[in-house]
């Protein structure tokens, strides 16, 4: 499955040809890592990799990040090159889930360790993943919608209209699997509209909400699953004339664009995807694997977050769950749409 996902937002001008992105110059103490990037055509990507530059840099390793550019060719290709230089660890952000697999085995029984970013890869194994909770990501954003329609009609009743992102895509599937049930359990007199925004095209949703504005004109809220699909809602609202809040909003993973919607009042909330956390939970975990310890099952606290970790078919598996913005606290610098990397020290694991 190619990287064409829910994190879209500010093209990153000058891409380097080779793909190579050097890290800052810190001196080599505990090891050399590379991280490996899908693509830096978002603000995700370049905040995932300044966090994982700044944060491991400050625990004294060498890092070097390196992007495909939306290649899972040129990725695959670009393992090949670190087996030969032999890293401490490879950090794996994936273009294409299953092309890569044989790289990430090839670079493990090179004695190589591999930790895995953000998405699920279940056909191999890792020392680590550090993966969003994103069912509880939905599950948080069902309380917020029926917080919401709760102050607007006295009760949790109304209709909702749920803007997916690729149906094919596990991150949207689990989010929705999260809401429906909160909801279904909790505000069973809420009917809920579900649409899916076909490669997590904004466009797509742009369509999906003016057609339902005909056959639906009803629409208490609007839940999309990722901020950037809000951008031509937004729009359309403003073109016919409506309010801030009149319609409600709200969206899932914590960029940017819907940080500044909730300012300008346009969103009344938003789920952060906790991607400084992921960034962290592995930088946590990392002293003790380069060791050749195992990370242990239980309850490990990221950056604040109750973080859990499992033994899965794919290895150890930490999941962080996400947090609720809203105006009361869309400032806070730890959310990662507000673009400041946290300076907190990273206590490792013992």
């Amino acid at each position: 499955m190619n990287w064409t996902r829910r994190h879209v937002g500010t093209l990153l001008a000058g891409a380097m040809a080779l793909g190579l992105v050097a890290g800052p110059a810190h001196a080599q103490q505990q090891g050399k890592i590379a991280y490996m990037i899908p693509t830096l055509l978002d603000e995700f990507q370049t905040g995932s990799r300044d966090a994982f530059e700044n944060v491991l840099g400050a625990m004294g390793y060498e890092v070097t990040s390196l992007d495909a550019q939306n290649r899972a060719d040129l990725q695959l290709n670009q393992i090949e090159d670190l087996i030969n230089t032999k890293p401490d660890a490879i950090i794996m952000n994936a273009v294409d889930f299953d092309a890569i697999v044989p790289g990430i085995e090839k670079a493990r029984a090179a004695g190589i360790k591999v930790l895995n970013f953000d998405r699920l890869i279940r056909s191999t194994q890792f020392e680590l993943t550090s993966v969003a909770g994103t069912i509880e990501i939905g599950q948080i954003a069902a309380g917020e919608a029926i917080r919401l329609l709760s102050e607007k009609h006295g009760s949790a009743k109304g209709k909702v209209l749920q803007i997916l992102g690729d149906p094919g895509d596990s991150y949207t599937l689990d989010i929705q699997k999260g809401f429906e049930a909160v909801m279904a359990e909790k505000a069973p007199d809420v009917e809920i509209v579900t649409k899916a925004a076909l490669l997590w095209e904004a466009t797509n949703a742009g369509e999906i909400f003016e057609d339902q504005l005909l056959v639906n004109p009803d629409i208490d809220l609007v839940f999309a699953h990722a901020a950037h699909l809000t951008v031509p809602i937004v729009a359309t609202m403003e073109a016919k004339g409506m309010q801030p809040g009149q319609m409600m909003l709200m969206a899932s993973n914590g960029a940017p664009v819907g940080l500044d919607n909730i300012r300008k009042g346009w969103q009344q909330a938003e789920i952060e995807q906790p991607t400084f956390a992921q960034v962290y939970g592995i930088a946590m975990f990392l002293p003790m694997i380069l060791k050749g310890e195992k990370p242990q099952p239980g309850t490990y606290k990221v950056l604040g977050l109750d973080a859990v970790l499992t033994e899965e078919a794919w290895g150890p598996n930490l999941k962080i769950p996400g947090a609720a913005i809203t105006k009361a606290n869309v400032d806070n610098p730890s959310f990662w749409g507000n673009m400041k990397v946290p300076t907190d020290p990273v206590e490792p694991v013992q």
